[in-house]
């Protein structure tokens, strides 16, 4: 069966954290600590996030990370490309030059054109999906409503968690 790596799943999991607080800088103590991921293997994931432009990293005390554009244009194909690499679900359909050996059954193989499919079938789904679509699965603005708190109004957001 199809094995996400770690890796992928946490930084999904870091992604989806700061999308949910776009607007506001995360530092990524509390990411790891909201998250349940080990800071070591966080901060090595974020990096790898950030060299290729995902998100943005602001430095000093108050520093930490936020998303380089919008969730709704993130991709979570892009995030997990980002992590993984180009992956392929066999290596007998990946371009030759990365496969690095030609298969004796290429001509002739009866499963080339299934795996193809899976594949064409997974990456069409990962880049269907965007961040905006998991943090907001029904496509709806949070709700919002008013409550007092000592006589002031206030505004609670629900949907956030």
């Amino acid at each position: 069966m199809l094995k996400i790596s770690t890796k992928s799943q946490y930084g999904l999991r870091a992604m989806v954290y700061l999308a949910r607080f776009k607007d506001k800088i995360c530092p990524l103590k509390i990411i790891s600590g909201k998250e349940g991921i080990s800071f070591d293997y966080l901060e090595k994931i974020i990096s790898k996030l950030e060299k290729t432009g995902l998100i943005k990293a602001k430095k000093g005390v108050q520093g930490g990370y936020f998303l380089a554009k919008s969730p709704k244009r993130i991709k979570i194909g892009e995030i997990i490309r980002a992590l993984e690499g180009d992956t392929v679900l066999v290596k007998c359909i990946a371009p030759i030059r990365k496969r690095g050996y030609c298969c004796p059954r290429e001509r002739k193989c009866l499963t080339k054109n299934f795996w193809q499919k899976i594949q064409k079938t997974l990456n069409s789904a990962l880049n269907s999906i965007t961040l905006a679509d998991l943090i907001n699965p029904e496509g709806k603005p949070p709700r919002r409503r008013t409550s007092s708190l000592r006589g002031k109004k206030i505004k609670i957001w629900e949907n956030l968690y």
